[in-house]
Formats: structure tokens, sequence, C-alpha cells
């Protein structure tokens, strides 16, 4: 299966990152995505952040329920800091039947030559670059796939059709409306 690794302090996670993952399932090859928690990233100030376990709590109760989701806290086992070659590497090693993609915002994208072993990254792991308002970026590998906002790609129209066609609209609409669309098998 290739699997999505969505790598983050989540901090706290939001609506916007439900959302990225939403339509990087619906619109890529990838076919599960996982919510990597990083207790502590290199790059950012630790003093800002909730505590890691709060922050992991946080994201298995956005997810609640979505088996398209998997919360990973495979980095509390690791070396602190994390560091995403080496949790990339341990993944492959541990679940070798999977593929792995790396996703990214462009405004991380932007800051990915300040990663530790950023071009033995680049050179192994496929990577999804969701674009950021203010954050432009032009792919110039074939290992990067370039995806635009999910924002400007919702409509009712793009709704129905995405459920006619057997995708999942959770976090495009309000939790309430899913539930009433998916239980009376509206739009079907």
């Amino acid at each position: 299966m290739e699997i999505g690794l969505f790598f983050g302090s989540f901090n706290p996670i939001h609506t916007g990152h439900l959302i990225i993952a939403n339509h990087i399932l619906n619109y890529t090859s990838v076919g599960k995505i996982w919510f990597v928690v990083s207790p502590q990233n290199p790059l950012k100030d630790a003093a800002d952040l909730l505590e890691a376990q709060q922050r992991l709590h946080l994201v298995r109760l956005a997810v609640n329920n979505d088996e398209r989701f998997f919360v990973s806290d495979v980095e509390f086992q690791l070396p602190k800091p994390s560091y995403t070659i080496d949790t990339f590497h341990y993944l492959q090693s541990k679940y070798p039947q999977n593929r792995y993609r790396l996703i990214l915002g462009s405004d991380s994208f932007l800051d990915f030559q300040r990663w530790k072993s950023h071009e033995k990254l680049l050179k192994e792991a496929n990577i999804i670059v969701y674009l950021r308002p203010g954050y432009p970026i032009e792919a110039s590998t074939p290992q990067i796939e370039v995806l635009s906002p999910a924002q400007l790609d919702i409509s009712s129209t793009k709704i129905r059709e995405l459920i006619r066609s057997g995708k999942s609209v959770r976090y495009m609409v309000p939790d309430i409306v899913f539930q009433e669309i998916v239980s009376n098998n509206y739009y079907q």
C-alpha cells in the first residue's frame, strides 16, 4: 500500500491538516495517511510546544474513527530530536511491504535544504508538496508532486461528484452534515 507520511508537531492539529490529508487521498495514489507526531522538531522552539503526549492525544481525537488515517507515535521511541530521514528509514525497515510518500506544505519545502540529509531524502522518497498561499514553489524533479490547495476545488458540485465516485467528503462539510449525508446515502 502507498502510505502518505504527514509529519508534524501538530501544535495543535487543525481542520486544515485534515482537509489536506483528505485532499491527498482523493487526488493522489496514496491509500492511507499516517499522521507522524514529532515530539521535538529540531527546527522549532521546544518552549512553544504543548507537551508531546497531549499533542498526540489531540491528533487521535481529530482523526477519530477514520480508517483512512493512522496516528503514529513512532518518533516517541526514536532518538530526539526527530529527523525525518531517520524515521523514514526506520519505517521502511519495519514495514517494507509499504511504499511511503512524504507530505509537506510548500512553506516547509522551502526550508527543506535545512533538514538533515535532505539530498539523500530527496533521492529516496517521493514527496507530495501541498501549496500554501504565499509560498510558491516549482517542482524540479519527478519525485515531487505539487498539489494545489483543496479550498480552490471545493464546491457543491465537486462534493456530489466525490460522493458518487466513492470518495470521502469528510472535513469538506460540517461533521453533522457529513453524518447526515452518510446516514441517508445522499448523492449516491
